[in-house]
């Protein structure tokens, strides 16, 4: 195993993927970090206390955990330090649980559920549950105060919709709600069944009206929005350049898996945000004649918040496939939120 210094921090030195194509969780004095869509990649590991990482034995053995406390005793002597420890090699096996449960954070982040694509979404409830099972399953590796770690704070959001999950009468579903029934009361809330619908609030431009001067399409990055809010598809922005009464407005439409209210949004500077609807129209300072006269094709248009350097075009297409591989599995360690999607009427 070789360790070197990155700001200030040791590390394995292989860094996974950037977002959205990593999967992380933190542990006890560590962060462990997977690229989602690559199963034999090693894993990456940021030391952020190793004298807490008291897990380690269970993956290194316990003579490469001494090897490690002891190499890493103090912080790095500079940026370019190096350590290499040639008989410590992590334990794949021992890791599999816990690249699991960073898939499983993944999956409740950026999974990319789309009614244009054909990508089932998942019950988000479900998925938690089972996010918390496993959490629970490795408590070992985490501390008290780890974020990845609070499994009644993880179930307490779906009280409802767990009680309407035993309502729906699948035994696989019941087993795992049953499960986690010290960690969350459900007994208080009636039970009933949910409603299976996939609704999509999509608004495009549609046929141009009179006073259309330019219109276009872009897409959302995925990490510049909250998750499960927009179809994951490209080109599901649409936006057209509209003139009426001597105004210029830009008017935009999303399409949508859940609703957008006050999300920001900008064409060419200009600020304004979404409705529930997905919908947006802007006042450009700009002239009638003097936008009949311009070109429109390099508008920049953004959804949301500054996406990461890591979130382009062929990347979510990337994870698009990834996840349509996985429900037509499914995995060898699909959640049982991925196989009843799978097994739905998308």
């Amino acid at each position: 195993m070789k360790l070197v210094a990155e700001q200030g921090l040791w590390t394995t030195g292989r860094p996974a993927a950037a977002p959205p194509a990593v999967a992380v969780l933190e542990v006890a004095g560590a962060v462990l970090a997977w690229t989602v869509d690559d199963s034999l990649a090693p894993v990456a590991v940021t030391f952020t206390d190793v004298a807490a990482a008291d897990w380690l034995w269970r993956v290194l053995g316990e003579a490469g955990h001494v090897s490690v406390v002891e190499a890493l005793s103090g912080p790095p002597a500079h940026s370019a330090a190096a350590v290499d420890l040639v008989d410590v090699q992590w334990a794949a096996a021992a890791l599999a649980p816990l690249r699991r449960l960073a898939l499983g954070h993944w999956l409740r982040r950026w999974w990319p559920a789309s009614v244009r694509d054909g990508i089932a979404d998942l019950d988000a409830a479900l998925l938690d549950v089972e996010i918390a099972v496993l959490t629970a399953a490795a408590e070992e590796f985490f501390a008290d105060d780890t974020f990845d770690s609070d499994v009644t704070g993880l179930l307490e959001p779906h009280r409802a919709a767990l009680a309407a999950l035993l309502a729906d009468g699948d035994p696989r579903v019941a087993a795992l709600v049953a499960s986690v029934a010290d960690w969350v009361d459900l007994n208080e809330i009636p039970a009933q069944r949910r409603q299976q619908d996939y609704a999509l609030a999509a608004g495009g431009v549609g046929v141009q009206r009179p006073g259309t001067i330019a219109s276009g399409s872009a897409s959302v990055p995925w990490s510049a929005v909250p998750p499960g809010v927009f179809d994951a598809a490209e080109d599901t922005v649409s936006w057209a350049v509209t003139a009426a009464a001597g105004a210029v407005r830009a008017e935009i439409r999303t399409e949508l898996i859940g609703p957008s209210t006050g999300i920001p949004v900008t064409f060419d500077g200009v600020v304004g945000a979404l409705d529930a609807q997905g919908r947006a129209t802007l006042t450009l300072p700009i002239s009638e004649s003097a936008a009949w006269e311009r070109d429109w094709s390099s508008s920049v248009i953004g959804v949301g918040g500054s996406a990461g350097p890591g979130d382009t075009r062929e990347v979510r297409e990337r994870l698009r496939a990834f996840a349509r591989a996985r429900l037509a599995g499914p995995a060898t360690d699909a959640f049982l939120a991925e196989i009843l999607a799978a097994e739905s009427d998308y």
